[in-house]
């Protein structure tokens, strides 16, 4: 092992050692401290969580890369993230919070009084889940397989063993408290490199303020390679994959499990609106510095690598190589490496940056640990949510419901271990890259459960039938034109990163036409949804709105 391996691997051990004992100390005790942490975060430390949450492998190592290589197409990610955000916020977290349930399937079976929609919902989790949590499995494994010079299939195995430990410890008690350390690791590991290369480049360390200098001279590389330019708009797809892609990131963000069970974990509304607002200042630092870190990246391969001969490459691309994720294939037969022969996948550029622009041993192993600490943190959120859906929402709440506590908690550790292994298998040879895997999990969240969640609380007409129709043919139609697109075959130039959109409208219209066409709900269901919308003090009585002290509001 090289000195450079040895320095990440020993920062990567330290973290871990970390996380482990945070989740012992904070071992769940009880069911209320497996699945919402007995509601009791502070909502500073619950957006922080919800920052170490959400900035997954696709936001940490993958979205960096998809803007270097897709250029202002792949902005579409940046903003449909953080723009899904808001919806949750403002439409759907503090009501939700309010129901006080544990899990989306079971606010979806109580507000629409069906244990079907119920069954659907949790089946629906998990699929959303699985599916997320293979695109962590496989940014584990670029981690791992870099620092130990491996076939990065083989990292996959070796991070399966760790998640699986410290989240099946833990609940969602202990996975809260390790995604705030995991946040302060990975947001620290992202920033520093691009302030060193900043640095490096225009002597400002705010690299925030200096890489639209970099961008312009990118535009000038690529006019002298005759390369389309690297902020041209709409160049790697059409306008309409654009704005598919970025409603199915909006509104998959708003409806993902395994975010909206974050502010499960707060005591009142109040305190779930700001945990959003924390949440998306703490974001916010990660989601401005990927747009620098991706022009940084570019502009270092482009002087450095280009244009340079074959047997005179920097040391840095001999390890990439052996993962298998960097190549250079001489095909017009000059010996020199161009941008058309050059082989990047998009995951690995946070974690190659640091070696190509030389930062030091200790900077190149703290974005190791971050990658890692970005991977783990939103697998954990991931394995408690399926493991909440098949131990609460299926075993105890439709089958046993006479379980106690010991079985429950049993039964959701069984998931997560099994889940682990079952998406460990599938990571070993991944469908797509990290951010591809992960857009289809957003647009099966949207397709499947947006308009059910935002009618529901916003609809009291709306009904099980209609939530029923919904969530299926919005499952059905997501999955359907995913696999259509992968095989060739797409709608109006949207690819299959989209499909959210076709979910969605599929969705909509069942829920409005099969809720108008059957019984409305018990008026009993429908004051339960007015009362949704009014802070926790305020109660809904006789057609008016009440204080808690009785006083006519």
């Amino acid at each position: 092992m090289d000195q450079q391996s040895l320095v990440s691997l020993l920062l990567i051990l330290l973290t871990f050692a970390l996380y482990i004992w945070i989740s012992i100390y904070n071992r769940a005790k009880k069911t209320s401290d497996f699945y919402v942490a007995s509601r009791g975060i502070p909502p500073f430390w619950n957006g922080m969580a919800i920052g170490g949450d959400w900035m997954s492998a696709a936001s940490f190592i993958g979205m960096a890369g998809t803007v270097m290589m897709l250029g202002y197409d792949g902005l579409a990610y940046i903003m449909g993230w953080t723009g899904g955000y808001l919806l949750l916020t403002f439409l759907l977290a503090p009501q939700l919070r309010k129901y006080g349930r544990f899990t989306v399937p079971e606010f979806i079976g109580d507000r629409f009084d069906s244990n079907k929609a119920r069954l659907i919902g949790a089946i629906a989790t998990i699929i959303i889940s699985f599916t997320y949590i293979i695109g962590q499995l496989s940014g584990s494994g670029v981690v791992i397989g870099r620092l130990l010079n491996i076939p990065s299939a083989w990292g996959v195995m070796i991070g399966v063993f760790i998640i699986a430990i410290y989240a099946t410890l833990g609940g969602m008690k202990g996975v809260t408290w390790t995604q705030v350390a995991q946040y302060l690791i990975l947001i620290t590991a992202y920033i520093i490199p691009i302030v060193f290369m900043s640095l490096q480049f225009f002597g400002n360390p705010l690299p925030w303020l200096t890489y639209g200098n970099v961008v312009n001279e990118l535009g000038a590389i690529d006019r002298e390679l005759g390369l389309s330019e690297y902020f041209a708009p709409f160049d790697q797809g059409s306008q309409a994959q654009f704005l598919a892609l970025l409603f199915t990131l909006m509104v998959g963000t708003a409806s993902l499990p395994h975010v909206i069970v974050r502010f499960y974990t707060v005591t009142t509304m109040k305190a779930a609106r700001w945990s959003g607002a924390w949440a998306l200042l703490f974001i916010a630092l990660l989601y401005l510095s990927a747009p620098a870190y991706a022009a940084f990246a570019r502009f270092v391969i482009m002087n450095e690598v280009v244009g340079q001969p074959l047997d005179e490459l920097p040391a840095w691309t001999e390890p990439w190589i052996n993962t298998g994720l960097l190549e250079f294939a001489d095909t017009a037969g000059d010996g020199t490496v161009s941008w058309e022969e050059l082989y990047i996948d998009e995951d690995i550029v946070v974690m190659a940056t640091p070696e190509i622009a030389n930062l030091g041993l200790f900077v190149v192993g703290l974005v190791a640990a971050g990658a890692m600490a970005a991977a783990l943190s939103t697998a954990g959120g991931l394995l408690i949510t399926i493991s909440s859906s098949f131990a609460h929402d299926i075993y105890y709440r439709l089958l046993r419901p006479d379980a106690s506590d010991a079985k429950r908690l049993l039964a959701g550790r069984i998931a997560i271990f099994a889940a682990t292994i079952a998406a460990g298998v599938i990571a070993l040879d991944p469908p797509g890259v990290i951010t591809q895997i992960i857009a289809w999990a957003f647009a099966l969240a949207g397709g499947t459960f947006f308009p059910v969640l935002f009618l529901g609380v916003w609809w009291k007409r709306m009904n099980a039938q209609g939530a029923i129709a919904g969530m299926l043919g919005g499952l059905i139609a997501t999955l359907s034109y995913i696999f259509l697109a992968m095989s060739g075959v797409q709608l109006f130039g949207i690819a299959d990163t989209g499909a959210g959109v076709f979910g969605v409208i599929v969705n909509v219209i069942l829920v409005i036409v099969v809720s108008l066409m059957t019984p409305p709900p018990s008026q009993k269901l429908q004051e339960e949804v007015h009362d949704l919308r009014y802070p926790e003090q305020m109660t809904y009585k006789d057609g008016e709105v009440w204080m808690n002290d009785g006083s006519d509001k």
